[in-house]
């Protein structure tokens, strides 16, 4: 019997070793079957032992065979893996574990900046009706996060205020490591016409501006800096 329990659990230990090394979410499920030998003639079978474990991946497991001084057993061993890469952690996630991070470094300024993030993270939930925001829900938050600091920053550095000018674009910077960064001018103008091909409006029809901002802002929103890009597709229709 300890025989049978230390053959049957080797393939597992082994797989959840490779597992591991592979830095891999498995699941695992192992069928066993232990087949005793058949009498011949009064005497017992003398068939050599095997067990072989195949594992669904890029990697295979042998275990070796077992016996005792008067028996011989021969047992099969079926392992099937469901095998997932790790999955990039969320912005939420990351987030938190950025919050740990700059609570161990003593960064006031980044720490500050996380728990107003966390917080506005938490309300968009809510409205959301949600237990936790997706990626883009989060970066949607983060915009309009981003973009109250760069009107607070314009207005500090018009009042000469320059050292609340200077803590706005420090939350700014924090802020922004979780947003892609927005297209420039070159690429918005080339996306604008784009969009007004695409959209079949006229040069000249300003008044259709608004379609052709949806076509824009359904292909490449999360890239856009709304502002410029309402600049440019009327600048474009007004050719």
């Amino acid at each position: 019997r300890s025989a049978v329990a230390v053959a049957t659990a080797a393939p597992l230990v082994s797989l959840l070793a490779l597992s591991s090394a592979r830095s891999m979410r498995s699941v695992v499920t192992a069928a066993f079957s232990l087949n005793l030998p058949r009498h011949h003639h009064g005497g017992l079978a003398t068939a050599a032992s095997r067990a072989t474990c195949v594992a669904q991946g890029s990697f295979q497991l042998t275990t070796p065979s077992f016996g005792c001084r008067h028996h011989s057993y021969y047992y099969s061993t079926t392992t099937t893996t469901t095998t997932t890469t790790s999955l990039q952690a969320s912005i939420v996630d990351e987030v938190t574990a950025e919050m740990k991070a700059s609570m161990k470094a003593r960064d006031t300024t980044t720490l500050s900046t996380i728990r107003l993030i966390r917080s506005a993270f938490a309300n968009a939930a809510i409205e959301h009706g949600a237990d936790v925001l997706t990626d883009q829900q989060a970066q949607q938050t983060l915009r309009k996060m981003a973009k109250m600091r760069q009107e607070s920053i314009a207005m500090f550095e018009d009042g000469g205020a320059s050292d609340r000018a200077d803590a706005e674009r420090a939350e700014l910077a924090v802020i922004e490591r979780w947003l892609p960064t927005l297209a420039d001018e070159e690429t918005t103008r080339r996306w604008a016409v784009e969009a007004i091909e695409s959209a079949g409006v006229e040069i000249g029809d300003v008044g259709k501006m608004g379609m052709v901002m949806g076509a824009l802002m359904k292909e490449h929103k999360a890239k856009l800096d709304g502002k410029l890009a309402q600049k440019i597709v009327r600048e474009e229709l007004s050719k």
